[in-house]
Formats: C-alpha cells, structure tokens, sequence
C-alpha cells in the first residue's frame, strides 16, 4: 500500500507509541522506505511530538515515557457525513478535512 508522507508519519507515531523504542533500520524496512526517509519523518515528527533519538550501538528512537496516542475511532456514518460535508470546502480545507479521517479512521 502507497502511503503519502503524512499518512506514513502518523503510521510511525502510531508505531513508536506501541513499542516506545525502536531503531531506525527495522522501521526503514517495515515502511520499505530508506533510513533516510525515516530519519527525515522523525526530525518532523519531533517538532510536535516528544521522540528522542539515541546515537550509539543501541540507539535509536524513543518515544517519552508519559506520552501516549489517545485516539477516537470515527465510524462509518461519521466518516460520510464528513465526506459529505467536505463537498463544499475548497480544495485546500477539503485536503485538511480527508486528513482528519485518515487519522481518525484507524
């Protein structure tokens, strides 16, 4: 499955919040992308979220302790009306709105 970057960045928050550490070549291969790429996720990701790497033979990435994802499930029927809703936005707000559930339809 082809994510966007923010799709696969949410999907390595989500990771990382379930293992709370992990390095950065067994993500690069479970995204099947490079380190890189997952080196670039997580310098964007650690803007907004409390990550840290660790340098070193048993580095890596870590996520805080007291941090924890607490996520609402949209169902069905939300996800159409807000489909519907998006109708009217423009482009640009409708982009935004498709996000929303994306992250809230896991």
């Amino acid at each position: 499955m082809n994510m966007t970057p923010w799709e696969r960045r949410q999907k390595l928050l989500e990771v990382l919040c379930q293992r709370r550490f992990d390095t950065a070549g067994r993500l690069a291969q479970e995204f099947n992308v490079s380190r890189g790429t997952i080196h670039s996720d997580i310098e964007i990701l650690t803007c907004s979220y409390p990550l840290e790497t660790i340098q070193g033979g048993h580095g890596g990435v870590k996520v805080a302790d007291w941090f924890h994802l607490d996520r609402r499930t949209l169902n069905s029927n939300e996800i159409t009306f807000l489909r519907r809703v998006g109708e009217s936005l423009d482009a640009a707000d409708r982009e935004k709105l498709e996000r929303i559930i994306v992250q809230f339809s896991h």
